[in-house]
C-alpha cells in the first residue's frame, strides 16, 4: 500500500535531520509519497509567517506529517509554530515515549515510560496579557488585590472536554499497548478549580477501565522526586500540557536526552511526528546532530498507519547502532571529543544497513 505524507523539513539543524530520517523510513520498504512543505524561520520573509496555509492544508489533506524541529524565537511577537500547528489541528496528545536503549549514557537503565500531555490548552492557550494593556488591568481589578499591578496575565483554561479526551486517550494508549497503569499528575492541593477539575474528570474516566488498567494520581512536585527515584514504579502519565511538556523533557533525561526522544501529536484524525528536542541552529549544516529522536518519531508514525513490521524493524536497527556504539553522533560517545564520532548522514546510513 501506498501512503501520502507530509513532510516539514523545518529549520536550523531540521532539514539534514528530515533528509536522514526519510532515507532511514524509506530503507524499511513502505512506499511512501513524501510531500514536502516547508514552514519555521526561513520561510518568514516568503510568506509572512513561520506556518504557512498550505502547510496546513497538506496535513489536513494527508491526515499524517512528518517534522522536523522548528525555531521558537523568545520573546520575538509571533507564537510558536509547533503550539499553532497542534492548535489549528486539534492535535490534542502529545505522545512522548521515554524507553531507555542499552549503550545510551545514563544513570538509569530498564526504563520505559510513556507521557501523554495534554495538547491545546492550559497556560500553553495563548491567552496572554501583556503589562499595563486594559485586559490585564481588568483582572487585576477583578482580584481584588492578589495581583500585583505591575504584573503581565496569564489565563490557565482547563475543561472537561480537553481533561476528559487526553485521559481516555491515555487509557486506550494503555490497553492497546499491554500497558498496565495510569497515572494522572497535577497539582490540585494548591489550584483546586483548574488541576481539581482535571483530577475530577480523570477519575470518572478511569471508572470505565476499572480491572483493566490500574488509576493512581501524583502531585507534579512529588513525581518530579519520584520519577528520580523510582522510575520502574510508573507507566503512562497523564498530564496537563505545562506539566507535560516538563516533565517529559526530565523523563528524556532518565533515558539519555532529548537526542533519542520522539514525539507524536495526535487528534481524532490527524497526527504529527516530531522529536522532542528544538532546531539547534548553531549546527545548522554541520552534519552533526543526532537523527535518532527523528528517527525514531518516524517508527511511532509507522505504528500509526499500521506496518508494525516495518516500525519494529526500524526500532530494532536503531537499538542495534546505539548497542554497538561504533557509528554514532559525538554525544552518544562515552567522550563528546571522541574523534571516531560519526555524522547525521553516517548514523543514517548505518542505521539503514542494520536493517539488512
Amino acid at each position: 500500500m501506498a501512503y501520502t505524507i507530509t513532510l516539514i523539513p523545518g529549520d536550523g539543524t531540521g532539514p539534514e535531520l528530515a533528509a536522514a530520517a526519510r532515507r532511514v523510513i524509506d530503507a524499511t520498504g513502505v512506499d511512501i509519497n513524501w510531500e514536502v512543505h516547508d514552514a519555521g524561520i526561513d520561510v518568514m520573509e516568503k510568506y509572512g509567517t513561520p506556518l504557512p496555509e498550505q502547510v496546513l492544508e497538506s496535513i489536513r489533506r494527508n491526515k499524517v506529517a512528518l517534522k522536523g524541529p522548528i525555531t521558537t524565537p523568545i520573546g520575538k511577537g509571533f507564537r510558536s509554530v509547533n503550539v499553532a500547528l497542534r492548535k489549528e489541528l486539534n492535535l490534542y496528545a502529545c505522545l512522548r515515549p521515554c524507553k531507555y536503549y542499552p549503550g545510551i549514557r545514563s544513570k538509569y537503565q530498564d526504563v520505559d515510560l510513556v507521557i501523554v500531555r495534554e495538547n491545546t490548552e492550559d497556560l500553553y492557550a495563548g491567552v496572554e496579557y501583556d503589562l499595563g494593556t486594559e485586559e490585564a488591568k481588568k483582572i487585576i481589578d477583578m482580584a481584588g488585590g492578589k495581583i500585583r499591578e505591575d504584573s503581565a496575565i496569564s489565563i490557565k483554561p482547563i475543561s472537561v472536554t480537553g481533561s476528559r479526551q487526553i485521559v481516555k486517550f491515555a487509557f486506550e494508549y494503555a490497553l492497546k499497548n499491554n500497558r498496565k497503569k495510569v497515572t494522572a499528575v497535577a497539582k490540585a492541593n494548591i489550584m483546586k478549580f483548574t488541576d481539581g477539575l482535571f483530577y475530577h474528570v480523570a477519575r470518572e474516566v478511569a471508572k470505565e477501565y476499572e480491572g483493566k488498567v490500574e488509576y493512581e494520581e501524583r502531585l507534579v512536585d512529588n513525581m518530579c522526586m519520584q520519577l528520580v527515584q523510582k522510575p520502574e514504579l510508573y507507566d503512562v502519565l497523564v498530564l496537563p500540557n505545562l506539566y507535560g511538556d516538563i516533565l517529559s523533557d526530565l523523563c528524556a533525561g532518565l533515558v539519555g536526552g532529548l537526542g533519542v526522544a520522539p514525539g507524536a501529536n495526535i487528534g481524532d484524525d490527524v497526527a504529527l511526528f516530531e522529536p522532542t528536542h528544538g532546531s539547534a541552529p548553531k549546527y545548522k549544516g554541520q552534519n552533526k546532530v543526532n537523527p535518532t529522536a527523528l528517527i525514531l518519531s518516524g517508527m511511532l508514525m509507522l505504528r500509526y498507519i499500521g506496518e508494525t513490521a516495518a516500525a519494529e524493524k526500524l526500532e530494532n536497527a536503531v537499538a542495534k547502532v546505539i548497542a554497538e556504539g561504533k557509528d554514532v553522533t559525538y554525544d552518544m560517545k562515552p567522550d563528546r571529543d571522541d574523534p571516531t564520532a560519526v555524522g547525521t548522514s553516517q548514523m543514517a546510513d548505518a542505521i539503514i544497513k542494520a536493517m539488512g
